[in-house]
């Protein structure tokens, strides 16, 4: 305090030589004196301010970055396969014997005699000569087309779209700004994502299959192939859900240090994935045919002829016969026969079916994380001092001449009567002003 208190001093007697009371520090100012009076009768001893450079020891704290490796807790879903059993009604046809009376006719065969009386006819063949006229045919070889249309099955095979939805697992990495402590916890808050979703039934239409048909055409009855009509199809399909939670962890925070961490986040996406698949199909075409078909053309010709045409002249004699006739002679005999009845049994089949189920499965993760270590760190400060060195100033008109030929004792460093070391500090001395 006393050496700034002189420095102080100085420093202002410098900076202001023309305001007396701001350089004696309130002592009048000796500015209307004349310049002779002030002049100095003795050497006397006067400071000049040196300045040095020192260095000290000071002690600093110094905050190094730390890694280390902790663990959280992450959920992940599983799907896991389970099995189950169902029953299915089956319809069987089973058959039972049932017995049944039914009458069988017998027939027999029994003979008769018969007496008649016939007349018998006694014939002559007589000729006579008769002209007619008969027409002729005359047969022609003759050709005519017949057109007709017909449907002809063509199969063709096209390439179907089938779009299917899957979930695909992405895993995208993210930068996380985490505030890291030394000395005190806090807790914060962080935002992590959860997949819930739930299965959704969706209906699909699938193309029926493909089943021959009778169908008439100008040839006859034809085969072809037709094309049943769709069936609906049920199926459960996983639509993802994405839920934000807020998570608390806890940091220590005498000085806060913030720093970019990535950060792994799995999430399902669903994606459409397009197959091709070929489809075979059968349209009919319209045809064309043209059939030559062969034909007689028949025309009469007329003709005279002539001829003897016999004919015959009967009389009738009578004349008894005996005759044996069969006849049939049926009678009903009982006869038991045995039939198969069929009838319906319904039974029950255990099939087993495999379902997914989803649960979550909670696991250790390990996570590097930085945090700021203190250290203590011994360096070499560099300072300014300033001192005083003093130095004599001897005056030549009150200064005798001394033995080694300079003015007065000077060179000894005696003037007016007070020893002086010339070039050592001198210890500054205490500022009654101060105190």
């Amino acid at each position: 305090m006393r050496f700034k208190s002189v420095l102080a001093a100085i420093a202002a007697v410098v900076s202001f030589p023309s305001f007396g009371f701001a350089g004696l520090c309130g002592v009048p100012s000796y500015n209307c004196c004349p310049t002779v009076a002030c002049a100095p009768a003795s050497c006397y001893t006067t400071c000049r301010v040196a300045t040095e450079t020192c260095y000290r020891t000071v002690c600093e704290t110094v905050y190094e970055p730390q890694e280390y490796t902790s663990t959280r807790t992450v959920c992940e879903n599983v799907f896991e396969d389970v099995q189950q059993t169902c029953y299915r009604t089956v319809t069987e046809t089973a058959y039972r014997e049932e017995a049944y009376t039914v009458c069988r006719p017998v027939t027999e065969t029994a003979v008769r005699q018969e007496t008649y009386c016939v007349q018998r006819p006694v014939v002559e063949t007589l000729y006579r000569t008769c002209n007619y006229t008969v027409q002729r045919p005359v047969w022609e070889e003759q050709v005519r087309e017949c057109r007709y249309t017909i449907q002809q099955p063509v199969c063709e095979t096209i390439q179907q779209e089938c779009r299917q939805t899957v979930m695909k697992c992405v895993t995208d990495t993210i930068q996380q700004e985490r505030c890291y402590t030394v000395m005190r916890p806090e807790t914060r808050t962080r935002c992590v994502q959860r997949n819930v979703g739930q299965w959704v039934t969706q209906t699909q239409c699938i193309p029926g299959p493909r089943i021959p048909r009778v169908v008439c055409g100008p040839c006859g009855p034809q085969v072809c192939m037709t094309q049943c009509p769709p069936r609906q199809v049920c199926r459960r399909v996983w639509c993802p859900q994405v839920v934000q939670e807020q998570v608390p962890y806890t940091v220590m925070v005498p000085q806060v240090v913030r720093q970019q961490c990535p950060v792994q986040v799995t999430r399902y996406v669903p994606e459409v994935v397009v197959k091709t698949v070929p489809v075979q199909v059968t349209r009919m075409v319209a045809k064309e045919v043209v059939q030559k078909i062969p034909y007689r053309v028949c025309r009469m010709e007329c003709e005279t002829k002539t001829q003897q045409i016999p004919y015959q002249v009967c009389k009738m004699v009578s004349e008894q016969k005996t005759r044996d006739i069969q006849y049939s002679v049926c009678k009903m005999v009982s006869e038991t026969c045995t039939r198969k009845v069929p009838y319906c049994v319904n039974r029950q089949v255990p099939y087993t079916t495999t379902r997914r189920v989803c649960r979550q499965v909670t696991k250790e993760v390990p996570v590097t994380c930085t945090r700021m270590v203190a250290r203590q760190v011994m360096r070499q400060v560099p300072y300014t001092r300033c001192v005083l060195i003093p130095e004599t100033v001897c005056c030549t008109s009150t200064c005798a001449p001394g033995a080694a030929g300079v003015m007065g004792n000077c060179g000894t460093g005696d003037c007016a009567g007070t020893p002086v070391e010339a070039g050592k500090p001198i210890a500054p001395v205490a500022d009654p002003a101060a105190n």
